[in-house]
């Protein structure tokens, strides 16, 4: 009951509507019910008096007040459905928007751990399925329930002892609709996770077109696909069967219910407790009875899978993030550069293995950092903890003095800039890309990062310039113009600390080169991490790091760790030494 209390909250949020939608149900209900018992007047005023002339003015009346209420019944009905469509649409928008905001808070942890198929697939599958549950279960499933009641409180009123005979095949169709609930409630909840893991296939296949057929893979891409694919299909199959079995013995039971009113209702009219037109009333009553009795395998169907969805959407919106944003957190002013690791070690969530062990060193404002290693060596994780993507497990990171976990994230991370290894771009134009994050920025500005990071030219020669459109993650661009495009749209925020992570990976060594001598106006007065992995770079440093399994093994200048003669200078002899002279006229 707990997920369904919230997905109901979720409703409640409209209280406007779900008091007009229960009104008009109430006068829905009120008028079919009124139906049955007018039609069984007409039939006893029709039998009691002679159809004579002047005499029909009762039967005029209640054929009257028959379609009366038969108009007033579609009118509310149609009030009710359109009124439940509106709270499922705006529970279905909160929701959405909940999920969506919740996964903007969640750090890299909990984003390493997930597949964007499966969250993809929550924040649409799963919210479609609450979404039928509010418009179909709630609103209707009460105006079931209360048809139910009332049909079975005026047959009692008629006669009460063909009411029990009615009501005795009522507890076998209880029974069964509970024990589906039970049993469905598992298998759309399997079907809920199995769409989950297919749509992450379709989406890794779709996104990863290229190499599927570079590699000539498209039958392996097929039958992954088909595998995931039939299992959503086996289990909503079988789900559907046991909801066709269960409508099915429905009929059959409100068929033999209807018959045996038959029969005994003769003989409570025989024995006058009866009259034919009450009898007639009580058949159609059972027909009213008969539709909630039979949705309610609509509805435990319609319950099992919101509780299956809701699950899945809730272990979402309630997953815990370990970068919080303390009470008392004060905003980072005025940042001069200053960045201090003291013992610092992190560990990831889901294992106790720390991937940074005990690092320690302070960097000037202004300073260069060149960091080095195998892959593997915590290099990323180590620059990604000065944003607080992760959080330190012991020790601390220090900006101007101020630990990181006692600033709010919106001023850290605007005060540090990073150019991610894998850059995204999003589907927009190289104007409104540039701009990300920096939407109130004129063109000018937008114009001088591009020129800083070496794109301005390239953007001259396309027909529509900043306004160009790049395609889905920039695939109209090359590599390394997507890592122009990212480094431009970092150097706009003007951040005081700036984190190139592997960020000209992409890029031939010409075009490093320009990117490099562009970035020297960018980073003097600016405190700079790079992942490096050019020996321009490294001899330009003013502290290289030297990683290996999660500890720095070397510190200092370029010439001070030649004269070491360990981990720097095998790297050196082994990656940087043979690029020799990156001059330009050597690039060249």
């Amino acid at each position: 009951m707990k997920i369904f209390l919230r997905l109901i909250g979720y409703g409640l949020r409209n209280k406007a509507l779900v008091v007009g939608a229960y009104v008009s149900m109430a006068l829905s209900v009120a008028s079919g019910l009124a139906m049955p018992w007018l039609a069984g007047s007409a039939i006893d005023e029709a039998l009691n008096r002679a159809i004579e002339e002047g005499k029909l003015t009762a039967l005029f009346l209640l054929a009257g007040s028959i379609l009366l209420a038969g108009a007033l019944r579609g009118l509310f009905s149609y009030l009710q459905n359109y009124l439940a469509e509106a709270i499922s649409q705006k529970t279905a928008y909160d929701i959405r928007h909940d999920i969506f905001t919740k996964l903007q808070n969640l750090s890299f942890g909990f984003h390493d751990q997930q597949q964007t198929g499966d969250l993809m697939s929550k924040a649409t599958a799963d919210v479609e399925a609450v979404q039928r549950f509010m418009s179909s279960a709630l609103i209707r499933g009460l105006s079931m329930v209360a048809t139910f009641l009332f049909v079975a409180f005026i047959m009692a009123s008629f006669n009460w002892r063909l009411a029990i005979v009615v009501m005795l095949f009522v507890p076998p169709v209880l029974w069964r609709a509970f024990s589906m609930s039970r049993k469905l409630r598992h298998i759309w909840g399997a079907v809920q996770e199995e769409t989950g893991k297919m749509t992450a296939v379709l989406q890794e296949n779709i996104a990863g077109i290229k190499v599927v057929k570079v590699f000539g893979a498209r039958r392996f891409a097929e039958e992954q696909f088909a595998e995931r694919s039939d299992a959503v299909r086996d289990l909503t199959y079988y789900a559907t069967k046991q909801f066709a079995l269960h409508g099915s013995l429905m009929t059959f039971i409100f068929t033999a219910a209807t018959g045996a009113v038959l029969w005994f209702g003769g003989q409570e009219i025989a024995a006058d407790r009866l009259t034919p037109g009450q009898l007639a009333a009580f058949i159609l009553y059972i027909g009213m009875m008969a539709m909630p009795v039979r949705m309610m395998g609509f509805m435990v169907n319609m319950f099992s899978r919101a509780h299956a969805a809701g699950q899945r959407i809730f272990d979402v919106i309630d997953a815990e993030t370990s970068v919080v944003e303390r009470p008392n957190a004060r905003p980072l002013n005025g940042v001069s550069g200053r960045v201090k690791f003291d013992r610092v070690s992190m560990s990831y969530e889901q294992t106790d293995t720390p991937v940074v062990r005990d690092i320690s060193f302070e960097v000037e404002p202004g300073q260069l950092v060149a960091i080095l290693g195998a892959p593997g060596s915590g290099k990323s994780t180590l620059v990604h903890l000065v944003p607080r993507f992760y959080d330190v497990t012991d020790g601390a990171v220090l900006i101007d003095g101020m630990d990181v976990r006692d600033a709010t994230l919106s001023s850290l991370r605007r005060n540090v800039g990073i150019v991610m290894q894998d850059v995204f771009v999003f589907g927009a134009s190289i104007r409104d890309n540039i701009a990300y994050g920096a939407e109130d920025a004129t063109t000018d500005r937008i114009i001088d990062a591009a020129k800083i990071a070496q794109l301005h030219d390239f953007v001259e020669q396309t027909p529509r310039g900043y306004d160009t459109w790049v395609g889905e993650r920039g695939v109209r661009l090359s590599g390394g113009q997507r890592q122009r495009l990212a480094i431009a749209r970092t150097l706009l925020i003007d951040p005081p600390i700036l984190i190139l992570d592997d960020s000209t990976s992409s890029v031939d060594m010409g075009t490093e080169y320009q990117i490099q001598q562009a970035l020297q106006e960018v980073i003097t007065g600016r405190t700079t991490f790079v992942i490096a992995h050019r020996l321009s770079t490294v001899r330009r440093a003013d502290l290289t790091l030297v990683l290996d399994k999660g500890e720095i093994v070397e510190s200092g200048t370029h010439e001070e760790l030649m004269d070491i003669g360990g981990f720097y200078k095998n790297i050196y002899e082994m990656q940087l030494r043979p690029q020799g002279d990156e001059s330009p006229s050597a690039i060249s």
